[in-house]
């Protein structure tokens, strides 16, 4: 992915800083539009992936919408050029204050998690004297089969409304004169590289459409969320997701009505393969049994190892040596703070630069000062090639 010429302009910035490959962004940009205008689908941004204000302008240029689960978010998402009327609001925790932001903007629609909170947005539009769009979503009750700390569709979840709720949602619908339904809302986990599980997803869908309009509930658009993976182990062989495989499920599988839109929100297979996290060893230590390669990089800009020991490939794009065994570490004072365990590394010494892979996705969009470092900064490949 680097080039000799990169590499060497790598040397001279501060590390750990953020690189994005803003062609390769271009690249994954024009293929969902290419392939989701087939089928006239709506794309949201995901905003919790990257919010640095530089990606989301890039994305914002091709039209995308923005799929935000924070107030803060629905700022940055107006800040960087997104229309309100493309701004979908979800997140079981919304607070009054960001209802009421969401609510004087005038954002497209909230994705409601609970009666509670269909209730809580009722009385905040009736304040206004506004009438909030929103979508209910729906807890589909579909496993998508990736690590528990990401899996957002089965029962056990905090997320979403259940079907056994489904009465009580219309007696609270039947009562909010301030809430107009507008669509149903589903998203069942990250990182689902097995499309199956979207066909399952789609039936489920169908099974869940025809009980609301048996009932003659009829609603504009359908939600289908996101969490499409990427190939954390081959960034390079597979930079970009195969969006035509994605959306041609959806075609093929998911039964809409005539006139009804479908959305998608969209965040780790758009922005995680142009992203990569460039650290510099400190120390190569000798342990017990294995060697430490110790980096001024660490949990702090790269949480997702620690948090759900998730994998990114690591590379030493300074060395062309014979190959050893190291822990890729950082410097927080946290066993959990590892990038990595027993990776395959050439020769490493100090102030050897090293890539971690496929970090434009809850990379940077995770960073804290903990320890009280410094956040990372952000270099972009069309302002220093």
């Amino acid at each position: 992915m680097f080039s000799s010429k990169t590499i060497e302009q790598f040397k001279n910035i501060s590390t750990p800083f953020y690189f994005y490959d803003m062609e390769l962004l271009k690249d994954t940009l024009e293929l969902i539009q290419s392939e989701a205008s087939k089928y006239g689908y709506h794309i949201h941004y995901a905003v919790k992936a990257n919010a640095n204000p530089k990606i989301m302008r890039l994305i914002q240029s091709y039209g995308f919408g923005a799929d935000c689960v924070s107030g803060n978010e629905i700022k940055r998402s107006l800040e960087t050029g997104y229309s309100a009327d493309k701004i979908v609001y979800a997140g079981v925790g919304k607070s009054d204050k960001e209802i009421l932001t969401a609510l004087e903007t005038g954002i497209f629609c909230f994705n409601c998690e609970s009666i509670p909170e269909i209730e809580l947005i009722n009385e905040l539009a009736e304040q206004l004297n506004k009438k909030a769009r929103i979508a209910i979503r729906i807890n589909p009750n579909v496993n998508a089969n990736t690590h528990h700390y990401i899996t957002t569709g089965i029962e056990e979840n905090k997320f979403g409304i259940n079907r056994w709720e489904f009465d009580s949602v219309i007696e609270t619908l039947d009562n909010s004169n301030h809430i107009e339904l507008i669509g149903l809302h589903f998203h069942i986990g990250s990182q689902i590289t097995d499309l199956s599980v979207f066909k399952g997803l789609c039936l489920r869908i169908n099974e869940i459409q025809e009980w609301f309009n048996e009932r003659k509930i009829f609603t504009d658009h359908i939600n289908v969320g996101g969490g499409f993976g990427v190939d954390y182990n081959h960034p390079d062989k597979n930079p970009i997701p195969n969006f035509a495989s994605f959306f041609s499920i959806f075609d093929e599988f998911l039964n809409l009505k005539p006139n009804q839109e479908l959305h998608f929100e969209l965040g780790r297979s758009v922005v995680a393969q142009c992203g990569s996290l460039i650290s510099r060893v400190l120390y190569v230590k000798n342990g017990i049994n294995t060697k430490f390669a110790i980096l001024d990089a660490g949990m702090t800009e790269l949480l997702r190892p620690a948090l759900y020991q998730a994998y990114h490939k690591i590379e030493n794009i300074s060395s062309n040596e014979k190959s050893d065994t190291y822990d890729v570490v950082g410097p927080i004072c946290e066993s959990s703070d590892c990038f990595g365990k027993a990776v395959s590394l050439p020769a490493t010494k100090r102030n050897d630069l090293l890539a971690i892979r496929s970090t434009g996705a809850y990379g940077e969009a995770m960073a804290s000062k903990y320890n009280l470092r410094d956040i990372a900064e952000s270099v972009f490949s069309n302002e220093i090639l």
